[in-house]
């Protein structure tokens, strides 16, 4: 080979190799580009999903929500938030107030010993009764039952007092009423089945809606707080002219019909 075509072939592969190193410094400084895209997106991406926790962790939840929302009052109450629920025959001279959680068990148990007299006794204009509904049980317990129950029930009393007493029954019926520890209540289907077992709610769209659109949520969240300032400290409690009825015992409400017609009766006679 001449000096010439070896100089020109040295060239020739210097300059290969120079293109070469060039390519390869092209594609490097793309890969470094796509690597630092993907990083950036993975950073945002995380704190995009960090942001979206916070906001979601700040969010306010259902029930805080609806103490902001308008009060939607059942028919047949009364009082400023229609808190006042009073059922029984106009000419009945004293009212048995009646204090109550849903989710309650001792009021369960109250219900289904002594639920029928206090039925029939109202019926027969012996008294009326005034329900104040609590909630406290959702703190202590964590959960929303009590709450959605009372809604549920503000959704019944829109119907008539007689479909509310019935419902209520059915709600505290050992049927129906869940341990304290089961937070059933708080299932829209499952409040709307046992209101199917009350003729005047049976298929009611009215009421269905009522209970899926939460209508008288903030009605009762109203009717804890009246319990709340009420002075009550535990459920069920029971009192008229201001003084609580007891059962033997002198502390607890009565818990049998035989002991609750003996305290009521003094009640009606004081």
């Amino acid at each position: 080979m001449s000096k010439r075509n070896s100089q020109t072939a040295k060239t020739a592969a210097r300059e290969r190799l120079r293109q070469e190193r060039e390519r390869q410094a092209k594609r490097q400084k793309a890969k470094r580009q796509v690597i630092v895209a993907c990083s950036i997106v993975g950073v945002l991406a995380i704190a995009g999903g960090i942001g979206y926790a916070v906001v979601q962790a700040n969010k306010p939840d259902h029930w805080d929500a609806v103490a902001d929302e308008q009060l939607v009052k059942p028919a047949n109450t009364s009082g400023t938030d229609g808190t006042t629920v009073v059922i029984g025959k106009a000419d009945a001279k004293k009212t048995l107030e009646l204090y109550e959680d849903p989710r309650c068990p001792i009021c369960a148990q109250f219900e289904q010993t002594v639920g029928e007299t206090v039925a029939k006794d109202v019926e027969d204009g012996k008294y009326k009764i005034q329900f104040i509904g609590a909630t406290f049980l959702d703190d202590s317990l964590s959960g929303e039952g009590s709450k959605n129950a009372l809604s549920a029930l503000g959704a019944a009393l829109n119907v008539s007092p007689e479909a509310f007493l019935d419902y209520k029954s059915a709600l505290y019926s050992a049927k129906w009423h869940p341990e304290e520890t089961d937070d059933k209540f708080k299932d829209d289907a499952y409040l709307i089945k046992v209101a199917d077992t009350v003729d005047a709610l049976k298929g009611n769209k009215e009421f269905q809606a009522a209970v899926k659109d939460g209508t008288y949520d903030k009605w009762a969240l109203e009717m804890s707080d009246k319990f709340d300032k009420s002075g009550v400290s535990g459920t069920p409690t029971l009192k008229m002219d201001g003084k609580a009825l007891t059962g033997s015992d002198g502390k607890n409400a009565p818990m049998t019909a035989a002991e609750f017609k003996t305290a009521v009766d003094a009640a009606l006679k004081g």
